[in-house]
């Protein structure tokens, strides 16, 4: 009897399921690109270091360069291609696009992608190494531009669009808790 290799998984992506056989060794990058035809998640440096690869998995972020397809099975995965609400982009993408915080695009959707794992984070109250007094009582972290800085660290722009990045997901942070206190959020390049 020989050692079995490959498994026939479900992964559960943007809401739709894909059922595929793939060797046991199948990163879930390259199952979402390869066997999937999902290429928006980029393959960048192969070993988890540069995050163009990021996306959702259960809500946080994860590096699918290094995550294996049979690991992920049952799981809720998010690309890029599924942030969106139909045509309504997701607050991190226009503010992305209003603030210029891509130049070549290589890394925007793992940026994309990082940006919306790391406001989870901080609205549950997760600390970085920037955060100050991580005590209860200190209430939550500011998002300052140090702090999104430290959060996003994973995500590599070799076009150094860090300055408009930081602006964006500062941004979409603000429409967020916005949206979240019922208060109108202005639209594209008014909000400027």
């Amino acid at each position: 009897m020989g050692l079995v290799t490959s498994s026939v998984i479900t992964l559960h992506i943007n809401g739709e399921k894909h059922t595929l056989p793939v060797d046991h060794r199948t990163t879930l990058l390259d199952a979402l690109r390869e066997r999937l035809d999902l290429t928006g998640t980029k393959k960048g440096c192969d070993q988890g270091q540069c995050g163009a690869c990021t996306v959702l998995v259960d809500g946080h972020r994860t590096v699918a360069c290094l995550q294996l397809a049979v690991a992920a099975e049952g799981r809720e995965i998010t690309t890029i291609e599924g942030v969106a609400d139909g045509d309504q982009l997701h607050t991190v993408q226009q503010a992305f696009i209003d603030l210029d915080g891509y130049q070549c695009g290589y890394c925007t959707p793992g940026q994309i992608c990082s940006a919306i794992g790391m406001l989870a984070e901080h609205a549950a109250g997760w600390p970085s190494a920037a955060s100050g007094d991580v005590r209860p009582a200190a209430g939550p972290t500011p998002l300052t531009p140090e702090e999104i800085r430290e959060r996003m660290s994973g995500n590599l722009c070799r076009c150094s669009a860090y300055t408009s990045i930081v602006e964006a997901v500062a941004r979409a942070a603000e429409a967020d808790a916005s949206s979240a206190a019922g208060v109108p959020e202005p639209l594209g390049e008014a909000a400027a």
